[in-house]
């Protein structure tokens, strides 16, 4: 696969019965100390062969330092093939933990589809769509050159089925936890466990990591920072019976969610709990990720609580560091805000390299008394609980999720009843001799009859199981002949390796666009003046997405959503030439050895010289950053005075800014130049840039000009290309 060309959707698709996954399993990163010039690392893993940059890194010659810790984002736009695209893009940006997740999947599933369902954006997604996906990241784990763990949940009635599944079909990671099923699904809690129990034991013959579900209790709670005690109980129920099950501890991985978000004081509260947990439970892995709770729309507001969390991670520990989107409030898997949560977690992560071993905590005071605090309160709870005759005993008194600060009881739980729920009477005693010739089964399965070979290798009896004979598994390419994939890339073919664009959010060709603006009125009025907008530029399906009043009576922003109705062709697009840019040390030397100077100002009667400024100074990364002696001739500088100072102070270039374009003035200040430089016959000598918002290259050229920049323009621009023209004119 070419970095330069597109996912073939259809490719992925091909054969895809005859697919296998290669390797079972989860992968932690290769955490080392590393030097990536000039810097050096310690919290870091091996850098991608392909990979997008952070916008900083331009003046870091393009580095992308990886931190220790998987890095994770979750992708539901209900579409796989969509989402395929979606997982490559994020793993050029760090990503190696892709999460596919859903709002109402198969944890709200009675029954089974297949016997093979996994929830997307509220879709239940068949065994074709999971092996589609896992295909497709074995490609994208050879472009970046590191492996990518895919993951999902095994929840809900149809758990263990999941789990096989998962195991089947090479799937590296799953939330498994039947407190969750319990507690927010309403499935009977005999049941769940029992259930737990089974899939538990699949997924560690599969290597798969499992993360809990304790997160969602801070999540749901009313004052969330209040069920920091329960939290640690979860947690211990749920790793513990993990463990007693077989998975791995270092495949064991806690939830941690800080319970508290800003305006409330953060640190303060959060910080404790961490090292409470990470205390407690230093043995498994710690899955660190934000508290969904306080999501609301604003992209700033997430980012902010985002890299909050993050320090958190740093001044703690993370083995797998969730990103956050604000996906939830808008209600839109946008592609551009799972990249910027994957650029969030890895500029915070490693402009934090190696925090703790600069600081250390302060072993008296609020945060240790804190931490202790939150521990005792838990142990208190579990020994209560254990008094009460168990779990079970302790989520019909309704003693999780209440919003009183145990041991406080404010009397507010949530309540199920052991012969209640989802599922109620479905368990059925196995009889004395139940029979199970299947791999990774829980429990006594009276395999040693016939023979003692078979207790450990039971699905030998019938020459292997699916685990252990691929063939064996029923794959159906497609539940839904009406709506399946085909259909999909057949509707929005011409937009595939095609000369047709349109913008996207989601889903190809799904022609959404979001405008940004500002009305200086009330909060209502401008929502209302924001559809009106939206419907004068031609959108449809127009739909607020983002309000926030910044004062009452003076102004409100409103973001809003719409799709055009347009498609553009690439091949009627006039493209401007890119310049390859001469690396920065190459820029150094040649300017010190040649000592180029400049003259520059601004032409004629035009007194606009904040562009040019910051194009010369050093402050703004201007062509003096780069060695390159300047005189500024100021404002509204004669045509003429530009070839004569350059005479007088023997520099090759000149540089001339012209933003007024009337009468096109600029036009022909720009051949006023080259003119007078030929008529004093120094125009072979001499480089001639004009720059200004109407001048282009184009122009410029036209017009006598060695080159042309306008917008966008950085020093290093310039600087790179009065370099070449230098070469070209005194070098030749």
């Amino acid at each position: 696969m070419k970095p330069n060309e597109k996912l073939d959707i259809r490719n992925i698709l091909k054969d895809l019965e005859s697919y296998r996954p290669r390797r079972r399993g989860w992968i932690w990163r290769e955490k080392q100390e590393m030097d990536i010039h000039p810097f050096h690392y310690v919290q870091a893993s091996p850098s991608l062969k392909n990979y997008i940059a952070l916008p900083s890194a331009r003046h870091l010659n393009h580095i992308d330092p990886q931190p220790d810790a998987t890095i994770t984002t979750e992708i539901a736009s209900g579409r796989f093939e969509d989402d395929i695209r979606r997982m490559r893009m994020a793993a050029w940006h760090g990503a190696d933990h892709i999460m596919v997740i859903r709002t109402a999947g198969q944890s709200h599933m009675d029954g089974l589809l297949e016997g093979t369902p996994q929830g997307v954006g509220g879709v239940p997604i068949t065994r074709k769509q999971v092996r589609a996906q896992r295909k497709a990241l074995d490609f994208i784990e050879d472009e970046v050159g590191r492996p990518i763990n895919y993951h999902s949940y095994v929840s809900g009635v149809a758990g263990p089925e999941i789990a096989v599944m998962f195991t089947e079909e090479g799937v590296n990671g799953a939330h498994q936890d039947p407190q969750y099923n319990v507690l927010y699904r309403n499935i009977n809690m005999v049941r769940s466990f029992v259930d737990a129990a089974e899939s538990k034991k699949i997924m560690a013959y599969g290597g798969l990591a499992q993360i809990d579900g304790a997160h969602n209790a801070n999540a749901t709670a009313r004052d969330a920072w209040k069920v920091m005690p329960e939290l640690l109980v979860q947690h211990a129920i749920n790793s513990r019976m993990s463990e007693k099950i077989g998975i791995k501890p270092d495949l064991i991985c806690l939830s941690t969610v800080p319970p508290a978000a800003p305006p409330s004081p953060d640190l303060k509260l959060n910080l404790p709990y961490a090292l409470a947990l990470r205390e407690f439970f230093d043995k498994y892995k710690m899955r660190a990720q934000m508290n969904t709770k306080y999501m609301d729309s604003s992209t700033r507001e997430a980012t902010v609580t985002h890299v909050l969390n993050l320090l958190i991670s740093r001044l703690t520990s993370a083995d797998i560091q969730s990103t956050i989107t604000p996906d939830e409030g808008r209600n839109v898997p946008w592609h551009v805000y799972n990249i910027e949560a994957l650029d969030t977690a890895k500029q915070a992560m490693m402009g934090m390299d190696d925090l703790l071993g600069m600081l250390d905590y302060r072993k008296d005071g609020y945060l240790m008394k804190t931490k202790r605090e939150i521990q005792e309160r838990a142990v208190l709870m579990m020994e209560e609980m254990i008094q009460m005759g168990g779990y079970f005993k302790a989520v019909e008194e309704g003693m999780f999720v209440d919003s009183g600060l145990y041991p406080e009881r404010q009397g507010d739980g949530i309540v199920r009843k052991i012969d209640g729920g989802i599922g109620n009477n479905t368990i059925i005693k196995r009889h004395p001799k139940y029979m199970a010739p299947v791999t990774a089964h829980y429990g006594f399965n009276n395999m040693e009859q016939y023979g003692k070979q078979y207790a450990s290798d039971p699905s030998s009896l019938i020459h292997g199981s699916t685990f252990e004979n691929p063939e064996l598994i029923q794959y159906i390419d497609e539940l839904d002949e009406e709506d399946n994939v085909n259909n999909r890339l057949d509707d929005n073919e011409k937009y595939r390796l095609t000369h047709l664009l349109k913008p996207e959010v989601q889903w190809l060709g799904d022609g959404i666009i979001t405008v940004d603006l500002f009305f200086p009125t009330d909060e209502l009025t401008a929502e209302a003046a924001a559809i009106e907008a939206g419907k004068k530029l031609n959108l449809s399906n127009i739909e607020v997405i983002h309000k926030e009043v910044l004062h009452p009576a003076e102004g409100t922003r409103i973001q809003f959503k719409g799709t055009v109705n347009f498609d553009i062709d690439t091949t009627k697009l006039i493209l401007p030439k890119k310049e390859e840019l001469l690396p920065e040390d190459e820029i150094l030397a040649y300017v010190k050895k040649h000592g180029i100077k400049v003259v520059a100002g601004t032409g004629g009667s035009d007194e606009h010289s904040v562009g040019m400024r910051e194009i010369l100074d050093i402050k703004h990364g201007g062509v003096e950053k780069y060695g390159i002696n300047y005189t500024y001739l100021g404002t509204s500088v004669p045509i003429e005075k530009f070839v004569d100072a350059a005479i007088e102070t023997n520099s090759s270039v000149i540089m001339i800014s012209l933003i007024i374009s009337h009468d096109d003035i600029h036009y022909k200040n720009m051949q006023k130049l080259n003119d007078y430089a030929i008529e004093k016959g120094v125009r072979d000598k001499l480089i001639l840039i004009a720059g200004g918002t109407q001048v282009t290259p184009e122009i410029a050229l036209a017009h006598g000009m060695d080159q042309g920049f306008s917008r966008g323009t950085k020093g290093k621009d310039v600087a790179s290309f009065i370099v070449k023209k230098h070469r070209k004119i005194y070098e030749n």
